[in-house]
């Protein structure tokens, strides 16, 4: 695991992926107030704990800038980053709400938006050149809260493990060693709106692996 040359943040005019650039390049010439660019992650580097997503939203981080902001899942995330003491402020759906996050990050495992919400293979492999380097970057990690199976396996890619090593499951904790140190994986269904609307995840599924967390770092 090394980033070699990449930082841990893309540059607006990232050209590494023909069809996101495409895509991109598209929203551009149609909402040109719009953010579209590699949405950055959001959070300070000395953080605990970071919450890795798959990639931005169409009409949410695309559009705003900052992850999980303007769409269904940042309504149920940021709120509960608030109730453990992960987020601090009012969230307002937008990035100069003020609100602010403690001892977390946010970020996406592949940090352009992709067509149909759904980046390929080869794009989620480019683009954890920039994953790699964001975990380097994050000294007293210790906590990663993935959500979805997708980020899941990013994350195990990212940190040279096999996928079949760690078995995706809603809670499930996974002992794994980082760039820095040993780092706990705690696996969370995705706050979508179609999962909450299903019943596959509900607040209090979503709140169990906050609450996994707080007391992982309360402990250590």
């Amino acid at each position: 695991m090394s980033a070699g040359t990449f930082a841990p943040e893309a540059p607006r005019d990232c050209p590494l992926c023909p069809r996101l650039v495409e895509f991109r390049e598209e929203w551009r010439a149609k909402e040109p107030d719009w953010f579209n660019a590699p949405v950055p992650s959001f959070g300070a580097e000395d953080c605990r704990l970071l919450v890795l997503g798959l990639a931005p939203g169409l009409r949410g981080a695309n559009r705003t800038g900052r992850p999980f902001t303007g769409d269904w899942a940042g309504d149920l995330l940021y709120p509960t980053l608030q109730k453990y003491g992960f987020a601090k402020g009012e969230y307002d759906a937008r990035p100069d709400d003020g609100l602010t996050l403690s001892d977390c990050m946010i970020t996406n495992a592949v940090r352009c938006v992709p067509p149909q919400n759904k980046p390929t293979g080869p794009e989620a492999k480019t683009c954890r050149n920039y994953l790699v380097a964001r975990l380097e970057a994050l000294p007293r990690l210790q906590i990663i809260v993935a959500l979805g199976k997708i980020a899941h396996d990013n994350a195990l890619a990212t940190l040279g493990y096999k996928l079949s090593a760690k078995k995706f499951a809603h809670a499930a904790e996974h002992e794994l060693e980082g760039p820095n140190g040993p780092l706990l994986m705690i696996d969370s269904y995705h706050c979508s709106r179609y999962n909450t609307n299903t019943g596959r995840l509900t607040e209090a599924m979503f709140h169990d692996v906050f609450e996994k967390a707080k007391k992982r770092i309360e402990l250590a």
